[in-house]
């Protein structure tokens, strides 16, 4: 069997400065898709991911 089939590639490493400034997830400090000019609180795909998951399970 041919493991090179199923390894997974590194990703693609993300500059740091790329694009304008960003806003920080109000959550774990990271930078979110949003800019700095949002207005409420700004999360990261991540956290956003993980709030949404809490939100539907608490009902």
């Amino acid at each position: 069997m041919d493991d090179a089939y199923c390894e997974t590639p590194e990703p693609a490493p993300v500059p740091e400065e790329a694009g304008p400034p960003y806003a920080e997830c109000v959550l774990c400090r990271k930078p979110t898709e949003y800019p700095e000019s949002t207005k409420g609180s700004t999360l990261c795909p991540v956290c956003a991911w993980q709030e949404a998951g809490r939100t539907a399970c608490s009902g």
